[in-house]
């Protein structure tokens, strides 16, 4: 199985060549870090030759950026099929769908993001373990997507931090998505405008980073930043 590429020479840089096909991926970071355009970026490229399956939990999709980001190719957009759901049991049905839906024409599976409906039933429900329950049963969908149909899926996640530690961002859902996602890429605000991305986790790759900056065609490496191993 050869690599996909992430649509990005930042990305397929910090990659290797791009996503693995059989696993899930996350990319997570604070608001305004780049996870949407990362995903929307990808997702652009798989269209190129497949289809694509994008769940969108945050209405951060807009179909200008869309249609920046194909640089005028206005076929490209019409090959990613758009899943927004509004709460965590929409979510849920829709993950229940996934096996009937994802099929030889599908070449990734996009969530933007998996923890925003997450949250917010966290917040209305007492009984986290129910929660976190259904999330892994989610999750384990995802897992199985990826290994038999032999595609990429790409999660974006949130970040929070601890009172006594502002500047350390921890992955919200904790254990559940790491042990879920077999690659784990972290990003965080940079210098003069610029963003880090971090490969935290990966079966054959050494933690290293890159820094980037997002255009409106895309997102492209930072001048005179160093790629390297951390």
């Amino acid at each position: 199985m050869g690599k996909v590429s992430t649509g990005s020479g930042v990305l397929d840089e910090l990659l290797d060549g791009g996503y693995e096909p059989d696993i899930i991926t996350t990319i997570y970071g604070p608001s305004s870090s780049g996870k949407t355009n990362i995903c929307l970026i990808s997702a652009l490229h798989v269209a190129k030759t497949k289809k694509v399956i994008f769940i969108d939990t945050e209405g951060g999709s807009s179909k200008q950026r869309l249609l920046q980001l194909s640089l005028g190719n206005e076929k490209l957009p019409g090959n990613i099929l758009f899943l927004k759901p509004t709460n965590f049991q929409e979510q849920m049905e829709i993950f229940n769908r996934l096996k009937d839906l994802v099929n030889d024409k599908i070449g990734m599976v996009v969530v933007d993001t998996i923890s925003m409906l997450y949250r917010v039933e966290l917040g209305n429900k007492e009984e986290v373990y129910e929660v976190n329950k259904i999330m892994g049963k989610q999750l384990s969908y995802l897992v199985e997507i990826a290994r038999k149909r032999e595609i990429p899926v790409l999660i974006a996640n949130q970040v929070y931090s601890n009172f006594d530690e502002r500047e350390k961002f921890n992955m919200v859902g904790g254990d559940i998505m790491t042990y879920s996602s077999k690659c784990l890429i972290e990003l965080k605000p940079g210098p003069d405008g610029t963003r880090i991305a971090v490969l935290k986790k990966h079966r054959s790759l050494p933690e290293r980073q890159v820094a980037f900056r997002i255009t409106e065609k895309g997102i492209e490496k930072a001048k005179g930043k160093l790629f390297g191993v951390i």
